[in-house]
Protein backbone atom coordinates (compact mmCIF):
# COMPACT_ATOMS: atom_id res chain seq x y z
CA UNK A 1 0.00 0.00 0.00
CA UNK A 2 1.68 3.25 -1.21
CA UNK A 3 0.39 6.49 0.74
CA UNK A 4 0.67 10.43 -0.37
CA UNK A 5 0.19 13.02 2.10
CA UNK A 6 -0.11 16.89 2.20
CA UNK A 7 0.37 19.85 4.46
CA UNK A 8 -0.73 23.45 4.16
CA UNK A 9 -0.85 26.02 6.25
CA UNK A 10 -1.09 30.13 5.64
CA UNK A 11 1.75 31.23 8.26
CA UNK A 12 4.59 33.29 7.08
CA UNK A 13 6.40 30.98 5.08
CA UNK A 14 9.41 30.14 4.16
CA UNK A 15 12.64 32.10 2.40
CA UNK A 16 13.54 30.19 -0.39
CA UNK A 17 17.20 29.93 0.54
CA UNK A 18 16.15 28.54 3.63
CA UNK A 19 14.08 25.64 1.81
CA UNK A 20 17.48 24.64 0.77
CA UNK A 21 18.62 24.01 4.48
CA UNK A 22 14.98 23.31 5.86
CA UNK A 23 15.54 19.58 6.54
CA UNK A 24 18.96 19.72 7.89
CA UNK A 25 19.58 18.61 11.55
CA UNK A 26 19.90 21.99 14.23
CA UNK A 27 18.72 24.63 11.51
CA UNK A 28 16.14 27.17 12.28
CA UNK A 29 15.69 30.22 10.38
CA UNK A 30 15.58 33.28 11.78
CA UNK A 31 13.59 36.47 10.90
CA UNK A 32 11.35 39.23 13.21
CA UNK A 33 9.00 37.60 14.49
CA UNK A 34 11.16 34.55 16.17
CA UNK A 35 14.00 36.49 17.44
CA UNK A 36 13.52 33.95 20.63
CA UNK A 37 13.35 30.65 19.31
CA UNK A 38 12.36 27.47 21.05
CA UNK A 39 13.00 23.71 20.03
CA UNK A 40 16.19 21.83 18.73
CA UNK A 41 15.50 22.12 15.13
CA UNK A 42 15.74 18.71 14.73
CA UNK A 43 11.60 18.19 14.36
CA UNK A 44 11.66 18.21 9.95
CA UNK A 45 15.04 16.57 9.84
CA UNK A 46 13.42 13.64 11.96
CA UNK A 47 10.25 13.29 9.80
CA UNK A 48 12.53 13.46 6.61
CA UNK A 49 14.36 10.34 8.62
CA UNK A 50 11.07 8.56 9.12
CA UNK A 51 9.72 9.47 5.64
CA UNK A 52 12.73 7.85 3.93
CA UNK A 53 12.96 5.03 6.35
CA UNK A 54 9.14 4.20 5.01
CA UNK A 55 10.23 4.66 1.83
CA UNK A 56 8.92 7.87 0.93
CA UNK A 57 10.06 11.36 -0.35
CA UNK A 58 9.38 14.91 1.37
CA UNK A 59 9.15 17.95 -0.47
CA UNK A 60 8.40 22.16 0.32
CA UNK A 61 6.92 24.59 -1.51
CA UNK A 62 6.62 28.06 0.13
CA UNK A 63 6.74 31.35 -0.08
CA UNK A 64 7.45 34.04 2.09
CA UNK A 65 3.86 35.68 3.39
CA UNK A 66 1.50 33.25 1.73
CA UNK A 67 2.38 29.36 3.83
CA UNK A 68 3.56 26.59 3.23
CA UNK A 69 2.87 23.07 1.44
CA UNK A 70 4.38 19.90 1.94
CA UNK A 71 4.42 16.75 0.16
CA UNK A 72 5.10 13.37 1.31
CA UNK A 73 4.98 10.69 -1.31
CA UNK A 74 5.41 7.27 -1.46
CA UNK A 75 4.83 5.85 2.06
CA UNK A 76 5.11 2.08 1.69
CA UNK A 77 2.67 0.24 3.91
CA UNK A 78 2.70 -3.83 4.16
CA UNK A 79 -0.42 -5.03 3.54
CA UNK A 80 -1.17 -7.53 6.82
CA UNK A 81 -3.18 -10.65 6.14
CA UNK A 82 -5.88 -11.67 8.55
CA UNK A 83 -3.29 -14.56 10.27
CA UNK A 84 -2.28 -14.43 13.41
CA UNK A 85 1.20 -15.43 14.42
CA UNK A 86 1.48 -17.75 17.14
CA UNK A 87 3.40 -14.80 19.26
CA UNK A 88 0.75 -12.72 18.55
CA UNK A 89 -2.12 -14.94 19.61
CA UNK A 90 -0.10 -15.62 22.29
CA UNK A 91 0.10 -11.50 22.95
CA UNK A 92 3.08 -12.38 24.97
CA UNK A 93 4.86 -9.18 26.10
CA UNK A 94 8.08 -8.52 24.72
CA UNK A 95 10.83 -6.72 27.19
CA UNK A 96 14.73 -5.79 26.24
CA UNK A 97 15.22 -4.57 30.28
CA UNK A 98 18.99 -5.37 30.92
CA UNK A 99 19.89 -6.22 27.20
CA UNK A 100 22.97 -4.46 25.89
CA UNK A 101 22.66 -3.81 22.41
CA UNK A 102 25.57 -2.76 19.93
CA UNK A 103 23.58 -0.82 16.72
CA UNK A 104 26.17 -0.16 13.71
CA UNK A 105 24.17 3.10 12.08
CA UNK A 106 25.82 5.38 10.00
CA UNK A 107 22.95 8.14 10.13
CA UNK A 108 22.65 9.82 13.02
CA UNK A 109 18.82 10.62 13.11
CA UNK A 110 18.17 6.66 12.14
CA UNK A 111 20.77 5.93 15.10
CA UNK A 112 18.61 7.94 16.97
CA UNK A 113 15.32 6.56 16.38
CA UNK A 114 16.34 2.97 16.46
CA UNK A 115 17.88 3.99 19.73
CA UNK A 116 15.08 5.04 21.72
CA UNK A 117 12.75 2.03 19.99
CA UNK A 118 14.97 -0.51 22.17
CA UNK A 119 15.28 2.22 25.56
CA UNK A 120 11.72 1.25 25.27
CA UNK A 121 11.61 -1.62 26.22
CA UNK A 122 14.72 -1.31 28.61
CA UNK A 123 17.48 -2.37 26.76
CA UNK A 124 20.85 0.16 26.91
CA UNK A 125 22.15 0.82 23.38
CA UNK A 126 25.53 1.55 22.00
CA UNK A 127 25.81 3.35 19.02
CA UNK A 128 28.24 2.93 16.35
CA UNK A 129 28.81 4.88 13.57
CA UNK A 130 30.62 2.35 10.69
CA UNK A 131 32.06 -0.94 10.47
CA UNK A 132 35.78 -0.31 11.72
CA UNK A 133 34.11 1.78 15.04
CA UNK A 134 31.42 -1.71 15.63
CA UNK A 135 34.45 -4.20 15.69
CA UNK A 136 36.51 -2.05 18.20
CA UNK A 137 33.10 -1.49 20.81
CA UNK A 138 32.93 -5.31 20.36
CA UNK A 139 36.21 -6.50 20.77
CA UNK A 140 37.27 -3.92 23.49
CA UNK A 141 33.89 -5.02 25.38
CA UNK A 142 34.33 -7.99 28.31
CA UNK A 143 33.04 -11.17 26.97
CA UNK A 144 29.22 -11.78 26.89
CA UNK A 145 28.54 -7.72 27.57
CA UNK A 146 26.40 -7.71 24.59
CA UNK A 147 23.32 -9.25 24.10
CA UNK A 148 22.52 -8.48 20.26
CA UNK A 149 24.13 -6.31 17.25
CA UNK A 150 21.91 -4.67 15.01
CA UNK A 151 23.87 -4.09 11.83
CA UNK A 152 23.66 -1.65 9.38
CA UNK A 153 25.05 -3.32 5.88
CA UNK A 154 26.15 0.50 3.94
CA UNK A 155 28.23 2.77 6.26
CA UNK A 156 31.19 4.05 5.69
CA UNK A 157 35.51 2.84 6.00
CA UNK A 158 34.06 -0.66 6.42
CA UNK A 159 30.48 -1.96 5.02
CA UNK A 160 28.56 -4.27 7.70
CA UNK A 161 29.48 -7.82 5.91
CA UNK A 162 32.90 -6.78 6.94
CA UNK A 163 32.07 -5.87 10.09
CA UNK A 164 30.27 -9.40 10.54
CA UNK A 165 33.11 -11.08 9.44
CA UNK A 166 35.24 -9.48 11.06
CA UNK A 167 33.39 -9.86 14.46
CA UNK A 168 33.24 -13.89 13.76
CA UNK A 169 36.64 -14.33 13.24
CA UNK A 170 37.55 -12.50 16.87
CA UNK A 171 39.38 -15.25 19.32
CA UNK A 172 36.48 -15.01 21.74
CA UNK A 173 33.82 -17.42 22.65
CA UNK A 174 31.00 -15.16 22.28
CA UNK A 175 32.08 -13.47 18.86
CA UNK A 176 30.61 -16.76 17.20
CA UNK A 177 27.28 -16.96 19.07
CA UNK A 178 26.53 -13.26 19.36
CA UNK A 179 23.08 -12.73 17.51
CA UNK A 180 23.91 -10.17 14.28
CA UNK A 181 21.12 -8.67 12.82
CA UNK A 182 21.13 -6.85 9.47
CA UNK A 183 18.97 -3.60 9.45
CA UNK A 184 18.82 -2.91 5.72
CA UNK A 185 17.13 -1.40 2.73
CA UNK A 186 18.51 -4.42 0.48
CA UNK A 187 15.90 -6.18 0.91
CA UNK A 188 15.68 -8.84 -2.27
CA UNK A 189 16.39 -12.63 -1.88
CA UNK A 190 19.73 -12.50 -3.11
CA UNK A 191 20.54 -9.35 -0.12
CA UNK A 192 19.21 -11.44 2.63
CA UNK A 193 21.68 -14.71 1.18
CA UNK A 194 24.65 -12.30 1.32
CA UNK A 195 23.99 -10.95 4.78
CA UNK A 196 23.29 -15.02 6.16
CA UNK A 197 26.40 -15.81 4.44
CA UNK A 198 28.65 -13.10 6.10
CA UNK A 199 27.73 -14.63 9.58
CA UNK A 200 24.39 -13.00 10.66
CA UNK A 201 21.49 -14.51 11.87
CA UNK A 202 18.37 -12.34 10.76
CA UNK A 203 17.41 -9.84 8.40
CA UNK A 204 15.19 -7.05 9.01
CA UNK A 205 13.93 -5.01 5.44
CA UNK A 206 14.15 -1.10 6.25
CA UNK A 207 11.21 0.43 7.22
CA UNK A 208 12.10 -1.46 10.24
CA UNK A 209 9.01 -2.54 11.55
CA UNK A 210 9.06 -2.01 15.42
CA UNK A 211 7.00 -5.05 16.46
CA UNK A 212 9.13 -7.22 14.62
CA UNK A 213 12.91 -5.85 15.31
CA UNK A 214 11.13 -6.44 19.20
CA UNK A 215 10.63 -10.15 18.35
CA UNK A 216 13.35 -10.50 16.33
CA UNK A 217 15.64 -9.26 19.07
CA UNK A 218 13.87 -11.40 21.94
CA UNK A 219 14.14 -14.68 19.65
CA UNK A 220 17.25 -14.49 18.62
CA UNK A 221 18.56 -13.24 22.54
CA UNK A 222 16.54 -16.05 24.40
CA UNK A 223 18.24 -18.61 21.86
CA UNK A 224 21.76 -16.93 22.70
CA UNK A 225 21.30 -17.21 26.38
CA UNK A 226 19.84 -20.93 26.21
CA UNK A 227 23.09 -21.97 24.36
CA UNK A 228 25.70 -20.29 27.02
Amino acid sequence: LKLDVTVTDDGIGIDKAFQKKLFQPFEQEYTDSNAVRFGSGLGLAIVKSLVELMGGTITVQSERGKGSRFKIRGLSFPIVPDVQTPAAKENLPISLAGKHILLAEDNAINAEIVARLLQKKGARVVIATDGIIVVKQYADSEQYSFDAILMDVQMPHQDGLAATRAIRKLDRPDARTVPIIAMTANAFEDDIRICLEAGMNAHLAKPVVTDVLYQTLQEWIDRQTKEK
